[in-house]
């Protein structure tokens, strides 16, 4: 069988190309032949020409659509797997696999269907106006962006998909990663018979024997972009108020945010594979406290295959990603989303109590053994895309 991995990449490397990467590995190792269709927005960033380009294709990518046909005729793909199509891309092609009867799968990695920025953030709370409203006017009103033309921008695109249906009515199935965004779908309008959830997953499984050695000097770690929709801050003041907890940070510092200048923080920088491993092995428990929903953090489940805990904010899907469906047991912390007088007392907490993030950590474990393992999550991926284009046929 062949598919179409389609993807904008971001202008960093992110868990989303993450996640992509993997299923194009996983998927040519199934037997099925794998191309792909991705545009990037790196080159472009940072430059007027790049920005205004981007502006006008997230709308409507001409180039976009040439390309996509194009690919289309050359590669004759059995099914299209579609992640991000902003902004050079966009969802101008869909109504060409419409067309061409190829079933179409989107993996949902956000919530940017239903709210122009994708995080249903603003000002460092969780907003879900533009589901509320049916509309994005509030993304320009409240320049949900911090940036007036990009608001305008996201607004735009996001409001000619929904007035035309783009995703709508071309898309076959759009694969959630939990249940909490299959509800937001459901909420703005998505037909519920067109939804399934299948979770992330990662390559590589540790074992449970890995647990935590009381002898050994701990640090509380954090893996991701150092941002401010990430928590970041959050996190370096708890750092701030606690001298005596060493606190380290794996990922890709954001321009716009500082390095602090405290000798119990450590930033570690975008960390390979390998030394990513060691790094949560070296964690006593592992910290995000991020002030969007998420849609599903990688490092969860890292974290979790090093049997090491979570704190998490309790809002979003984490209560539900971090709960074990057999036994209704809570593998790590939450927090009060955005409050950082209780991120700071369930950290203290958990420091103080090594035999707690032991326990906590196990349970981690096996709520990743029983939930998240790469074989049963690649083999439901392999019965979705025989279904669909079974269907199709």
């Amino acid at each position: 069988m062949k598919i179409l991995i389609v993807h904008n990449d971001y202008g960093r490397y992110s868990g989303e190309e993450a996640v992509v990467d993997r299923m194009i590995s996983n998927l040519s190792s199934l037997g099925y032949d794998v191309d792909t269709f991705r545009r990037t927005s790196q080159p472009y960033r940072d430059t007027l020409l790049g920005k205004t380009r981007g502006f006008f294709s997230g709308i409507y990518s001409i180039a976009g659509r040439r390309a996509m046909r194009r690919k289309l005729r050359e590669f004759c793909p059995d099914i299209i797997n579609i992640h991000n199509l902003y902004p050079f891309i966009s969802p101008a092609i869909l109504p060409l696999c419409k067309k061409a009867g190829i079933p179409v799968v989107m993996t949902v990695h956000n919530y940017r269907l239903i709210c122009p920025t994708g995080l249903f953030l603003r000002n460092g709370n969780p907003c879900e106006n533009c589901l509320k409203n049916g509309n994005e006017l509030d993304c320009i009103r409240y320049n949900c962006e911090h940036n007036r033309l990009r608001s305008l921008g996201y607004a735009l695109r996001n409001a000619a998909a929904r007035k035309t249906k783009a995703y709508y009515n071309n898309v076959d199935c759009f694969c959630c990663l939990t249940e909490f965004q299959k509800e937001k779908l459901i909420a703005a309008g998505f037909d519920k018979t067109k939804i399934k959830v299948i979770p992330n997953y990662i390559d590589y499984r540790e074992t449970s024997d890995k647990q935590l050695s009381e002898c050994k000097t701990r640090y509380v770690g954090y893996v991701g972009r150092l941002s401010h929709e990430k928590g970041y801050d959050l996190l370096v003041e708890v750092a701030r108020r606690h001298p005596e907890i060493e606190f380290r940070f794996a990922g890709t510092l954001r321009e716009d945010e500082q390095a602090p200048e405290l000798p119990n923080v450590k930033l570690c920088g975008q960390l390979p594979q390998d030394q990513l491993a060691q790094f949560y092995d070296d964690s006593r428990f592992i910290v995000i406290p991020s002030r969007c929903y998420e849609g599903f953090p990688v490092a969860l489940l890292e974290a979790s295959s090093h049997s090491r805990c979570c704190i998490a904010p309790d809002h979003g899907a984490f209560r539900e990603l971090m709960t074990n469906c057999e036994n209704g047991e809570t593998a790590g912390l939450l927090f009060r989303p955005n409050d950082i007088d209780d991120l700071e007392h369930k950290i203290v907490k958990l420091w103080n109590n090594t035999p707690q993030s032991i326990e906590l950590g196990a349970k981690a474990f096996r709520n990743y053994d029983k939930r998240f393992l790469k074989e049963n999550i690649v083999t439901a991926w392999d019965k979705l895309l025989h279904r669909l284009v079974n269907d199709k046929r």
